[in-house]
């Protein structure tokens, strides 16, 4: 279980691909030493176990799912991942509760300025836009936002929505170097999905 308030950004070293899976590793100056064999951290919002560490470098082995739910295997060298350790027993509750199971991913349609702030526009698929309301809590890619605004897609066709971003959220988390167009990891809130599942059970 996460909260979705990023530690730290680490910086991709590898994704080696091996079949349908693959390795990742990146380099977690804050996380790592910490970290230790099989502790769950969030990578860009997905929970990944680690396999293997060595100082500040962190090894996660992804699954076929992984890569195809996920951003994960959209990453190059270089690329900055928000990172977060699971919640300890007693931590503060500061986001809201996240899984670290993505969703699915979407595209940035807008992240402009505006003012000292920054406006987040991300698409939302029509199959999913019943999970998303305003003021809700969303995790774009691990990150704990709220909702500001829904735009509904015209005839039924995929929509968005909006996040407000303060400069401080923008510096320590990879929205720093996020653009239009790239594709971002999308996890709903856990309770909208559990109504969703006992409404529909009901009227079964």
């Amino acid at each position: 279980m996460f909260t979705g308030l990023v530690i730290e950004t680490g910086e991709l070293l590898s994704l080696e691909r091996t079949g349908a899976s693959a390795r990742l590793t990146l380099r977690a100056p804050t996380v790592g030493p910490r970290a230790e064999i099989g502790d769950s951290v969030a990578v860009n919002g997905c929970c990944l176990t680690v396999t293997v560490r060595d100082g500040e470098k962190l090894s996660f082995d992804l699954l076929a799912e992984t890569l195809r739910v996920t951003n994960l295997g959209e990453l190059a060298s270089g690329s900055r991942v928000n990172l977060e350790p699971a919640l300890g027993a007693g931590a503060k509750l500061g986001g809201h509760f996240v899984q670290g199971h993505v969703d699915t991913t979407a595209e940035v349609l807008d992240f402009s300025p505006h003012g000292s702030d920054f406006r987040l526009e991300i698409a939302l698929p029509a199959d999913v836009a019943q999970y998303v309301a305003h003021k809700g809590s969303i995790a774009v890619d691990g990150i704990s936002l709220t909702v500001a605004e829904v735009r509904d897609g015209k005839g039924g066709g995929a929509g968005s929505f909006v996040c407000w971003i303060i400069p401080h959220t923008r510096a320590v988390t990879n929205l720093a170097t996020r653009q239009k167009g790239e594709r971002v990891n999308l996890e709903f809130d856990l309770l909208a999905k559990y109504v969703e599942r006992i409404v529909a059970r009901k009227r079964e």
